[in-house]
């Protein structure tokens, strides 16, 4: 029979980075459940040809992750905050989930209220509102609806892989078309252009501003810590397609990473000035609850020689901590090296002429909520 190898314990497989993946594990866990998930070897991959254990076993291969869409049910679609770091009091996301797989994601803790690990699941696992543009009919409808900027794709971009199919943003899109609502859209997406024959024609009236958010123009770092968004590149084509068609587009340079893409600020903004973006916005990276875990296991995967002082850096914008939840701080952080970033950001806005006034959006043409009462009251 030869000699056997017995397994007496589960036998975990190392977390290694994946390729088309963010988030290197599905662990830790969320934070509403105790289980934790790990890749295990159950000896399919190593067992003889007859059944038996080889002495030495071969190596193990672990399948990627691949995507799954589910379902999200809602009564509403149209999401309210009253945050002061925002700008705006509403929005709408079409999907729970982000495919981009970005490992900085402030939205990543949201699935573990789905009993689902921030890491992988959160970007193989993605849930889609099919009805949102039917809700979203019926909020706009209602009486006593009023008017105001609405952000689409805030918590998770709309314009992820899966909108090529599902084309969930571009229905929200002519239900807001239709009712001459104002709209406000951020994204890492190219395919944001495919729907410029909306846009156009809304930012015509005043009803559309649109941002990119561009983190870094190093095309091998953005592969590994935004593997499946657009490439940077492609984000500055965007800003000219969207700048051509008429669209007010900003840039977003967001978030910073102290120690990884810091030195990138001035470069990201020339680059999107010159490609037609007309404001900027900045953030430094937050790494609240499970984010801490799983940016550091991806930091240490990719970057072990600069781990320690990305880290340092880190806590020294957010008080000593990874993380500052507190109204005011959290975007911009805090100590000499967030006001010397912000800084640089001020000067660089001015240098490029990204500090153009604000354009507020039209709420005039509105054809819902009450103005909706008032011409129904006609008949």
């Amino acid at each position: 029979m030869g000699n056997l190898h017995i397994r007496s314990e589960i036998d975990a497989v190392p977390d290694m980075p994946q390729k088309g993946r963010g988030a290197v594990s599905n662990h830790p866990s969320g934070r509403f459940d105790s289980p934790d998930r790990i890749a295990t070897d159950d000896g399919w991959g190593t067992e003889a040809e007859f059944g038996e254990w080889e002495e030495e076993p071969a190596k193990t291969v672990v399948s990627p992750p691949q995507t799954v869409l589910g379902v999200d049910t809602a009564k509403k679609i149209i999401t309210r905050n009253k945050s002061p770091d925002v700008g705006f009091d509403r929005s709408i996301n079409p999907y729970k989930g982000c495919e981009h797989g970005c490992i900085y994601c402030f939205a990543r803790p949201t699935h573990a209220y789905l009993n689902l690990s921030p890491g992988l699941d959160f970007e193989t696992r993605i849930f889609r509102k099919p009805d949102a543009p039917e809700l979203l009919r019926a909020e706009l409808s209602a009486k006593n609806y009023e008017p105001a900027t609405i952000q689409l794709g805030i918590n998770t971009d709309a314009y992820q892989p899966i909108e090529r199919t599902e084309r969930l943003t571009r229905r929200i899109l002519e239900v807001l078309a239709e009712f001459e609502h104002p709209v406000g859209i951020l994204t890492k997406s190219a395919l944001i252009q495919r729907d410029l024959d909306i846009l156009g024609p809304m930012a015509a009236k005043g009803l559309v501003k649109c941002g990119v958010s561009i983190t870094t123009m190093d095309r091998d770092l953005a592969r590994i810590m935004e593997p499946r968004a657009a490439t940077p590149q492609r984000r500055m084509e965007t800003i000219r397609a969207l700048k051509s068609a008429g669209v007010p587009v900003f840039v977003m340079s967001a978030p910073i990473v102290p120690g990884l893409t810091c030195h990138e600020l001035e470069n990201i903004l020339e680059a999107a000035a010159e490609a037609g973006a007309e404001r900027a916005g900045m953030t430094i990276v937050r790494l609240p609850y499970e984010i801490k875990t799983l940016f550091e296991e991806w930091l240490r995967g990719h970057f072990p020689d600069r781990a320690e002082k990305v880290l340092s850096l880190i806590r020294q914008c957010r008080d000593g901590k990874m993380n500052q939840a507190e109204f005011g701080t959290r975007m911009t952080g805090t100590g000499p090296y967030a006001q010397l970033l912000q800084r640089r950001f001020a000067l660089a806005l001015k240098r490029y002429g990204l500090d153009k006034p604000r354009t507020p959006m039209n709420l005039t043409l509105f054809r819902g909520g009450t103005q909706a009462k008032r011409q129904l009251s006609l008949f």
